[in-house]
Order: C-alpha cells, then sequence, then structure tokens
C-alpha cells in the first residue's frame, strides 16, 4: 500500500510553508542560543561594584589544570557508581519479587503488591531517602541506595510484568503440556524471554537511576555533584559555574553511554527475540523428556 493511500501528499504551498516555518523556527533557535552564550560570556557587575568575568574568560576556566579539581571529580565519579551499581542490583532484585507477585494467581498476593507498587511509583525519591536517613539512621550511602532500589525496583517490575503478559499464550501452554508446574513456566521460559524483550527498557530506567544518584547530596552523600561542587569551598564562588559545567559533561558522558548500549541492545534483542523464544520452549521440553 502506498503512503498515498494513509494522507494526501502536500503541495507546493504546503511545502513551502513547511520550509519558511523550519527556517524561522531555526533562526530563533539560533537567536536564542546566542542570547544566552552573551549572557554568559559578559561580566557580572555586583552591588558594591565588583566586578566578574564571563564565564567563558580564561580567568574562570584556569582550575582545570588544577589536579585536586580532577582527584575530586574521579572521587566523586566512583561513589555515584558505587551507588548506582548498588542500587541497580536491588532493583533488580525488587523488580523480579514484584513481577512474580503482581501475576499470582492468589488474591492476597496480587491485590497488596499492587497497592505497595503504586505507593512507591508515587512517592518522591527524594522524600523517601530522607524518611529512610532519619527515621532508620541508615547513613547517606544506604539511606540513597535503599530508597533508589524500592522507587525503580517498581517501575522495572512492572516493565517485566507488561513483558511476560505480552508474550503469546502459547509460550505457558507450550510448558504446562511437557509437565511443567506454573512456576516453572514462569521461571524457565516466560521470565528469560520476558527479560531480554524489556531489558532496553530496563537499561534506559538505569539512566535514569543513575542520574537519581545525584539527589544523595541532599542525605550528604559524597556522590558526583556534591564531591565536584564543594571545591568551590577553597577556589571560590566565580568557579561554580565551571565545576558545574564539569559535573554536566561527566553525567551525559556516561548517560550517553548506557543509552547507546540500550539502543544497541534494542537492535539485538528485536531481531532475535522469535528465536529465543523457540530455543527456550525446545530446551525445556529436552530436559522435560
Amino acid at each position: 500500500m502506498s503512503m498515498s493511500a494513509i494522507y494526501d501528499a502536500p503541495g507546493p504551498i504546503a511545502r513551502r510553508r513547511a520550509r519558511i516555518a523550519s527556517i524561522v523556527a531555526t533562526a530563533l533557535i539560533l537567536a536564542l542560543l546566542a542570547w544566552v552564550i552573551y549572557l554568559l560570556a559578559s561580566p557580572r557587575v555586583s552591588a558594591n561594584g565588583a566586578r566578574t568575568p564571563g564565564v567563558f574568560d580564561a580567568s574562570r576556566v584556569d582550575i582545570l589544570g588544577d589536579p585536586a579539581v580532577w582527584q575530586a571529580v574521579v572521587g566523586g565519579l566512583l561513589g555515584t557508581l558505587q551507588m548506582a551499581a548498588v542500587a541497580a542490583a536491588g532493583a533488580m532484585f525488587i523488580g523480579i519479587l514484584f513481577s512474580f507477585a503482581r501475576l499470582s494467581d492468589a488474591p492476597w498476593i496480587r491485590t497488596p503488591t499492587a497497592v505497595v507498587l503504586e505507593f512507591f511509583r508515587g512517592m518522591p525519591i527524594l522524600l523517601m531517602m530522607l524518611f529512610i536517613l532519619l527515621v532508620l539512621s541508615t547513613g547517606p550511602f544506604w539511606a540513597g541506595v535503599l530508597a533508589l532500589a524500592v522507587y525503580n525496583g517498581a517501575l522495572i517490575g512492572e516493565a517485566l510484568r507488561a513483558g511476560i503478559l505480552s508474550l503469546p499464550r502459547g509460550q505457558r501452554e507450550a510448558g504446562l503440556s511437557i509437565g511443567l508446574t506454573k512456576f516453572q513456566t514462569r521461571m524457565q521460559i516466560e521470565f528469560p524471554q520476558a527479560f531480554r524483550q524489556m531489558l532496553p527498557v530496563i537499561i534506559a530506567q538505569m539512566v535514569v537511576l543513575l542520574k537519581d544518584t545525584s539527589l544523595a547530596y541532599v542525605v550528604g552523600y559524597h556522590e558526583l555533584l556534591r564531591s565536584v561542587t564543594n571545591m568551590q569551598n577553597f577556589f571560590g564562588n566565580r568557579y561554580l559555574f565551571t565545576l558545574f559545567a564539569i559535573v554536566v559533561v561527566v553525567y551525559l558522558s556516561v548517560n550517553l553511554l548506557l543509552s547507546w548500549l540500550a539502543r544497541y541492545l534494542a537492535r539485538r534483542s528485536g531481531s532475535r527475540t522469535g528465536e529465543v523464544a523457540m530455543a527456550s520452549v525446545g530446551a525445556v521440553g529436552a530436559e522435560s523428556a
């Protein structure tokens, strides 16, 4: 079926209007970008007459050659990755438990789990961090880890549940027909396929988890943002923008790498989902025989 059967192809006037709108939008975006750069580059004069050079002035970036800055960056990044790794492992474990409990045939398990999931999904992460820190007295690290694990575990659990429900019913029936129990069918046939199918979504959620570690700044954990911005106590407030720029670049680099990994896995899993489904049922059938 040709695309013209779905919608009318734009005529000369419509194409000209779209071209003009694109040119105007591009010009406005470039003008806004130039205005922001001009504001950042302009010197600032305080109320007492002190003059501070623009953020692109060489005197505002000379700290980049100081090893102490990069030691703070490395230390903060390691702290961020440590919290993210532990929280990601906990979120995966909690997510698997939530997904299985939500799919339970017993209403006394399924219904309370749904209520708990909705509660954690609607609870702000920062509020959970503060509650765990003040009530449970766990310390900044575990307050951040537990809050991130529970919140992201609830989201991962819903993703895995959706992945299992999206599988053809024949997968479950095939497992039951070869003598497997419902639990064995879910663990050996349904869950591996759902996990692979939802892996890009899970990795994308891990990117969010990594970014949310910056909220641990409030509870006193020395992650990337806190470690780097604390350097202003030694260098002065004039370098605050430079320090924030360093944090932004590091976060973007790590998150873009994880996003690329998610897209790569999406392409890989998209082309092999059918092969994995057949291989899973065949392998389980051979073991049962």
